[in-house]
């Protein structure tokens, strides 16, 4: 309650959430307005995060293996965050900091990853498919394939190791057009 009190009064009144360390697992967070909250370390597995505003929130080192279908990630600092085997389909994930964020096994379906850093992320197993990787840091990205980079809606501006950069350039040149 304090927390939304400081969301709603402009930062003037109540107090930012600092939820870090907290546990969190299976707690029903649909639709919570989270944003700028400390979740450093905390333990959000299996939680439901859907819809939920965790916009420019620190989830560094947190524990993701949620639901988080549609919520707002933007500019959220993830860093080495695990978000293994997560649901994120229709999130928005643009400009966060994904770099060393484990992504095995995630769902990133139609995805928006726009200007996002996901440099040294693990994404094996992760599904793009329609994610919108515009302008996204994917250097040193491990486990990517070529596979997963041309189920992706869009690599416009896009950062890639030159290995794969000439892969797409090859096969999914369309990929790197503006959408």
């Amino acid at each position: 309650k304090e927390h939304e009190k400081w969301i709603d009064t402009d930062k003037k009144e109540g107090e930012k959430a600092d939820l870090s360390g907290a546990d969190l697992s299976n707690a029903n967070l649909s639709g919570a307005d989270l944003s700028d909250a400390n979740l450093y370390r905390a333990k959000l597995s299996l939680a439901n995060l859907s819809s939920a505003n965790l916009y420019r929130a620190n989830l560094r080192k947190a524990n993701l293996s949620a639901n988080l279908i549609g919520a707002n990630l933007s500019r959220a600092n993830l860093l080495c965050a695990d978000l293994s085997a997560a649901i994120l389909m229709d999130a928005n994930m643009s400009e966060a900091n994904l770099s060393r964020a484990d992504l095995s096994a995630a769902n990133l379906f139609s995805v928006g990853l726009m200007d996002a850093n996901l440099s040294r992320a693990d994404l094996i197993d992760a599904s793009l498919s329609l994610a919108d990787l515009s302008g996204a840091n994917l250097t040193q990205v491990k486990n990517l394939s070529i596979k997963q980079l041309s189920e992706a809606r869009t690599l416009y501006k896009a950062k890639l190791d030159p290995e794969l950069m000439e892969q797409v350039k090859d096969k999914y040149p369309h990929l790197l057009e503006k959408p």
